[in-house]
């Protein structure tokens, strides 16, 4: 009887073994656990490599360890994982199915790196990834379709990489995404099509590149932009109907520190919604005809080299009736130079040209 007894264990043992090694039912060395094993807390221990956990584990945080790199598979057997905080790991490379079998994950946490490649099929399986954080890290490129597994994916953050370019492809499949944050990199163009996959982007920050022209092809596409930030991009003009695709959606833009010298006067054709404008450290002497302020609550205007003529008479009725009253110093002409906009009274005086109504269609 005992011998049979001790087969069936064996038996047990046997068919169980697989199970028990791919699911470990202990805290890793090193690391802190809570709720049974649901939260695995590996920050700064020193770890040189990724360790196993349960499939239990929701959430995973390795930051501050020397990692170097993700083997391909090494989260297969981290079914559970809805968040994974790797920032400060010392990566230097994302390879192929790095994440493979994280088709719960929600939360993608990578940001101060020293990623500069991400290799084709590198987020397979992230199908239900919703945030991506990659900003301070060496990204120069991504390739075509390398967010095309992340048709969930909501927030993602490239700031402070290399980027020099978008390409067409670069967001397909990511159909859901509404902010794009591309901050303080290398940017010099943005090429047609290349923000045409994304056209629901409601936050897109642009500002520190080095965009010496505004791109309106790339921008064509988008629908309900609601903030925009092109600020310290080396642009001197901004074209007609720049915004015109999500002029009755923009709320806050940034126009600041470019070193611009017109903004033409169709500019904000098709802008109806504004609240939030920052116009300071340029160089400009007028604003567009096409400019409304009847939305506007905040606007920033100093540092630039306006002509206080009757061109600015929008400006200044704006001012009178507005609580907000921007610092705005005339450069021209020489009787007004050094004063506030604000305090030119000949600019009260000027009388507003009617708008000229459309003409119909001739019976």
């Amino acid at each position: 009887m005992r011998c049979v007894n001790w087969l069936l264990l064996w038996t047990f043992l046997l068919v169980l073994g697989p199970a028990v090694q791919g699911a470990p039912s202990q805290c890793p060395s090193l690391c802190h656990c809570h709720g049974d094993l649901q939260h695995v807390i590996c920050d700064s221990v020193g770890l040189k490599k990724i360790p196993r956990v349960s499939e239990a584990t929701r959430l995973l945080n390795l930051q501050r360890n020397n990692l170097g790199g993700i083997p391909t598979g090494a989260f297969s057997e981290s079914k559970g994982l809805i968040s994974l905080h790797m920032q400060h790991c010392q990566l230097r490379e994302i390879g192929p199915q790095a994440f493979k079998g994280l088709n719960k994950l929600i939360y993608l946490y990578l940001s101060n790196n020293e990623i500069s490649t991400i290799k084709p099929g590198a987020f397979e399986d992230l199908t239900e990834l919703t945030y991506l954080y990659l900003d301070s890290n060496q990204i120069s490129d991504l390739p075509k379709g390398i967010f095309s597994p992340m048709i969930n994916l909501f927030i993602l953050q490239l700031n402070n990489n290399k980027l020099r370019e978008l390409r067409q492809g670069t967001f397909t499949g990511a159909k859901d995404l509404r902010w794009l944050h591309m901050s303080s990199n290398d940017l010099t163009t943005l090429h047609p099509g290349s923000l045409d996959d994304v056209e629901n982007l409601a936050i897109l920050h642009l500002d520190s590149n080095k965009m010496s022209t505004y791109p309106s092809l790339a921008m064509s596409k988008l629908r309900v932009v609601e903030e925009l930030t092109l600020g310290k991009n080396p642009m001197r003009t901004i074209p007609d109907n720049a915004f015109q695709s999500f002029g009755r959606y923009m709320e806050k833009l940034h126009l600041d520190n470019m070193g611009l010298e017109k903004l033409s006067d169709g500019a904000f054709t098709g802008v109806t919604a504004v609240k939030s404008l920052h116009l300071d450290n340029n160089r400009l002497k007028s604003l567009p005809k096409s400019l409304q302020f009847n939305s506007i609550t905040n606007l920033t205007l100093s540092n630039n080299l306006w002509n206080c003529t009757c061109q600015l008479a929008p400006l200044r009725r704006w001012m009178d009736s507005s609580p907000n009253r921007p610092d705005a110093v005339c450069a021209s002409p020489n009787q007004h130079k050094g004063k506030q906009v604000r305090d030119v009274t000949d600019i009260r005086r000027c009388k507003l040209k009617p708008k000229k109504a459309k003409k119909g269609p001739r019976q």
